[in-house]
């Protein structure tokens, strides 16, 4: 049965951990998942958490450290001697244990490793820790089941019992040579349906996909996503076979590119949460608003500069904000389906049918955009023709631009390295509304001839 985590829940564990009712604590927790334990961990005091880490058996506790947000991981850490922390440690995979100790200050990591019981295990760590997080190398773990083409099926089938006394899923069997090298995958089905005596080499799949110890995250997540796999292998410059990246941790790279991408649509230049310090969160905000208060600046500036304008024609700074809002808007939604697709992969076709394509589905928003506010000012507001074809023409015009450098921006920071959700939000707002009212007024004037 499913554990309901709830207020009194909560509440239940916190008056038994104040008792030190460990008969009864122990009892609850039996058959409660490991990440409902972290929820639960997530939502009590620190002091309290830790009580619980030391009262659980480590084969359950090391998964929910695992689990914990950053934030509280940390100060659950914080709380922990150096061996207990390496008794979590053993208890992990691989991947999961490079990413707890990388989190650790030098002088604790050395600590952590010292206590590690398991020597081939500690090994294994510290060669992850010379990864790169953000690489293929930093998400991939060490346990995997791998078999010689040289053997036969049923030393294959020994060998494989014994690895996989150590992985905790079995998605794929990898064929090696005598030096390493990664060949292909084997099938299970082929495995149990083939003679004893067979060699591996003679039944072994040789098409295998693989990504390089280097390979950027992203890179990783585009592959095993359009390939739908499950797990993929890891290989060395020289092609050696040195671990696996499953579909779990590809998740949680999805899940971070996103909210990276979110906030910085946002304008918000580094990754932050509602929790954190009013300093962390000034730092990640300020230097966009600092952005958008100069783009406002210039805009003041622009609109000061056709103040004769604003003398003949005082209704034309009624429809200032109106354009400088449908500027930013559609540029932001350009960028917006440009960004997504980019980050799918699924961006497809030339330069010029995307410019093609961008102008014809903006002539068609602007028409029947500028078409509904001419015909509402007119019979509504009562102005002259004249104006009203200004304020149309402008309109369209801005909606053509700003569609325009809302979808080439994002494409020219991608191809220059740069995140493409640096274009969208605060930047391609900010523009816009510049280009919007600068458009807008020399169409007035070149109209109005003021």
């Amino acid at each position: 049965m499913q554990f309901e985590i709830t207020k009194e829940s909560i509440q239940e564990i916190q008056q038994l951990i104040a008792e030190n009712n460990n008969t009864s604590l122990l009892h609850l927790l039996s058959e409660v998942h490991h990440a409902d334990i972290a929820e639960i961990i997530e939502e009590i005091e620190i002091d309290e958490a830790i009580f619980l880490i030391k009262l659980l058996e480590s084969d359950v506790t090391s998964e929910v450290i695992a689990e914990l947000d950053e934030d509280t991981r940390e100060k659950v850490l914080r709380g922990l001697s150096s061996k207990e922390i390496a008794e979590e440690i053993d208890e992990l995979d691989t991947d999961d244990a490079a990413d707890i100790i990388s989190e650790l200050s030098e002088q604790q990591k050395k600590e952590v490793i010292s206590h590690l019981e398991d020597e081939e295990h500690a090994k294994e760590i510290v060669e992850l820790l010379r990864y790169d997080e953000d690489t293929a190398g930093g998400l991939m773990a060490k346990e995997l089941v791998k078999v010689n083409e040289n053997w036969n099926v049923l030393t294959c089938v020994k060998e494989m019992r014994a690895q996989a006394e150590d992985v905790s899923r079995v998605h794929s069997i990898y064929v090696v040579d005598d030096n390493d090298i990664l060949k292909g995958r084997l099938s299970l089905k082929d495995l149990l349906t083939t003679s004893t005596r067979t060699a591996i080499k003679d039944v072994f799949i040789k098409q295998v996909d693989s990504v390089n110890v280097n390979d950027d995250a992203e890179d990783v997540a585009k592959i095993m996503q359009k390939y739908d796999l499950e797990a993929i292998p890891v290989v060395d410059e020289m092609g050696r076979l040195v671990g696996r990246i499953t579909i779990d941790d590809i998740v949680d790279v999805i899940i971070e590119e996103a909210e990276k991408d979110y906030q910085m649509a946002a304008g918000i230049s580094q990754d932050v949460e509602a929790d954190d310090t009013i300093w962390e969160l000034t730092k990640a905000r300020l230097p966009w608003l600092v952005l958008a208060l100069f783009g406002g600046f210039v805009s003041v500036s622009i609109l000061g500069g056709f103040s004769e304008a604003m003398e003949s024609y005082p209704v034309l700074f009624f429809f200032t904000p109106l354009i400088a809002a449908m500027a930013g808007n559609v540029g932001v939604q350009s960028s917006a389906i440009i960004v997504q697709g980019l980050a799918n992969d699924s961006l497809r076709g030339s330069a010029w049918n995307r410019l093609l394509k961008e102008v014809s589905q903006s002539l068609i928003n602007g028409f029947v955009l500028a078409a509904l506010l001419m015909s509402a000012g007119m019979f509504f507001l009562g102005f002259e023709l004249k104006v009203g074809i200004t304020v149309a023409v402008s309109l369209v015009s801005v909606i053509i631009i700003a569609s325009i450098i809302g979808t080439f921006v994002p494409i020219l920071l991608d191809k220059r390295g740069i995140d493409p959700a640096l274009a969208t939000g605060p930047f391609i707002t900010t523009s816009n509304d510049i280009l919007g009212i600068l458009i807008y007024f020399s169409i007035a004037k070149l109209i109005l001839g003021f």
